[in-house]
């Protein structure tokens, strides 16, 4: 058997897959062994259809639709959506699209279709999904919740969006549930017109806040740089969860406010709400932003000594940050290696971030060869620690190590927002059909702030070439092109605001620093650690990030 073949490959590949196996073997008894109990049986072909579709064996796919057909499991969602999806990833989309199109002469009731979407959703297959969708005759609030939230999940957010927008053009009104959805696209997007116009809508609809709803406009606001308005919606609903609470702390928290943060976890304590794991963590990350490191030990003492919660791999990951930002390398390490479980992949990379910044190469070094897989930041760290200490030969080497593995540098992608449309720039882009405009702003932002005395730091560009190459490659740093187009955009005094999926290098923030003073303008850059607002030369961050 196929299924059976690959998994006996390896000894460990067949211990992880031996249940699936053995379900496999039912589909050649006769009927007569087939087992008493049902539901036990249609697992064990769920469990099959995921082999299927892990190894593209299509050959058993068919011999499970062949049982599903004989033994009347054609109405379970679950089971036609795991074989349509097995049927996809065996690139038979046709059997999966014809599947779908019987659909109607199932007979499937509203309420058996939104269990397949919801299904399909859950197993990645938007666009099988968004075919019964399609061909539903009707819909309720739970298919569009359905499709809509399954959106968000698989972490298409401009897609939710626009389906969010044909519902409101539909005669089904949103829910609670549909808001939440769209609450977080907003926060992730750090979409600000879209933000505004959520929470209007919820208010126009006369939407009930519950503690999730509360919850998610807090940190909606926060994400989208409105720490302001997420202020106010906190003070403005129950306090009764401690998840209310949690998203206030952490909004402080990648704003960069650890006072403010401090201080709501003081109100919480005064009202008797007692924290929880996730308290600690925006409370100890609030302190690694602004190197609050006594405060930050004092903190997560308390989590163990008067709340008896046990650290978690997050409690031990924030210290290690928080240790590793002030420069207390040895001293992260040694939180590690005291660790009562195994340090994650994470916290060795925020080791050795930190190793590089304060060029501790053997600790570097350490930290390597636990990730057993590198990705491009991990090779980025390691080969820029070589350099900032003059080892060009070892940076070379990993450089070597990179191409020959097929790893590339992530590209830098910036995001802004101008009249509700989202444009993305990347490091160098040319495609923008404004290209000529935006690079001649910037060349004249560039000459402005040179006049007065601003140095490109060209020692962050770790290649053989001249320094007027370097300088040309910090000048194409996807922020500064998305700020460029702004600035095109917008009248004088228009704050500026700029998402980026990388952390903004020194460069850039000395740059907006002194950008933020001659333009007069407010300039918020959300990288992908925290926030950072710019004004008057001076950034909140207080250049400790």
């Amino acid at each position: 058997m196929e299924t059976k073949r690959l998994c006996s490959r390896t000894g460990r590949w067949w211990r992880q897959m031996h249940p699936i196996v053995s379900a496999h073997s039912y589909l050649l008894r006769p009927t007569s062994a087939i087992p008493a109990s049902w539901k036990i049986y249609r697992q064990k072909l769920n469990f099959i259809l995921e082999a299927c579709k892990f190894y593209s064996d299509f050959k058993t796919a068919v011999q499970s639709h062949a049982k599903i057909i004989k033994f009347g499991y054609g109405t379970y969602p679950s089971l036609i959506a795991s074989l349509v999806s097995a049927y996809a990833h065996c690139d038979r989309l046709d059997l999966a699209h014809q599947l779908l199109d019987e659909m109607p002469c199932w007979g499937f009731d509203l309420i058996t279709a939104n269990l397949i979407i919801a299904s399909l959703m859950k197993v990645g297959e938007l666009d099988l999904a968004k075919r019964v969708f399609r061909k539903m005759p009707s819909r309720d609030v739970v298919t569009w919740n359905s499709m809509i939230g399954g959106y968000v999940r698989n972490e298409r957010f401009e897609e939710a969006l626009r389906l969010f927008q044909k519902m409101l053009n539909s005669n089904i009104e949103p829910d609670g549930f549909t808001f939440a959805s769209v609450i977080t696209v907003c926060a992730r997007l750090g979409s600000s017109h879209h933000a505004e116009f959520m929470h209007g809508l919820m208010i126009e609809k006369k939407i009930q806040l519950n503690f999730i709803l509360s919850s998610a406009l807090i940190d909606m606001y926060s994400k989208c740089g409105r720490i302001k308005a997420a202020k106010k919606v906190f003070n403005s609903v129950h306090h009764d969860d401690i998840s209310v609470w949690n998203s206030m702390i952490n909004g402080l928290a990648i704003h960069g406010l650890a006072s403010d943060a401090i201080g709501v976890f003081s109100q919480m304590e005064m009202e008797c709400i007692s924290p929880d794991s996730i308290t600690f963590i925006g409370i100890l990350t609030a302190c690694s932003h602004c190197g609050l490191v006594e405060q930050g030990r004092w903190y997560f003492d308390l989590m163990r000594r008067h709340y008896s919660i046990q650290p978690q791999l997050e409690h031990y990951g924030t210290m290690v940050d928080l240790l590793g930002r002030a420069g207390l390398v040895e001293e992260a390490y040694a939180v590690i290696k005291a660790m009562p479980m195994e340090p994650d992949i994470v916290i060795w990379r925020v080791l050795l971030s930190s190793c590089r910044n304060f060029k501790k190469l053997e600790l570097g070094e350490v930290a390597v060869a636990k990730i057993s897989h590198l990705n491009s930041g991990d090779y980025i760290l390691l080969s820029n620690m070589y350099c900032s200490l003059n080892k060009w030969d070892s940076s070379e080497r990993v450089r070597e190590m990179m191409k020959r593995g097929g790893v590339r540098k992530n590209r830098g992608k910036s995001w802004i927002e101008l009249g509700g449309i989202i444009y993305q720039f990347k490091a160098g882009d040319r495609s923008h059909p404004e290209t000529e405009a935006i690079y001649k702003v910037l060349e004249g932002l560039i000459r402005r702030t040179k006049l007065e005395g601003f140095v490109p730091t060209t020692d962050l560009v770790l290649m053989d070439v001249s320094d007027e190459e370097k300088e040309e490659n910090l000048n194409s740093h996807s922020e500064k092109l998305a700020l460029a187009y702004v600035i095109l955009k917008t009248s004088p005094g228009t704050e500026i605001r700029v998402t980026k999926n990388l952390r903004t290098c020194d460069d850039c923030h000395c740059w907006m620093k002194m950008l933020s003073r001659l333009l007069s303008r407010v300039i918020i850059v959300r990288d992908r650690i925290r926030f950072h607002r710019f004004e008057g030369g001076l950034c909140s961050c207080r250049d400790y990030w």
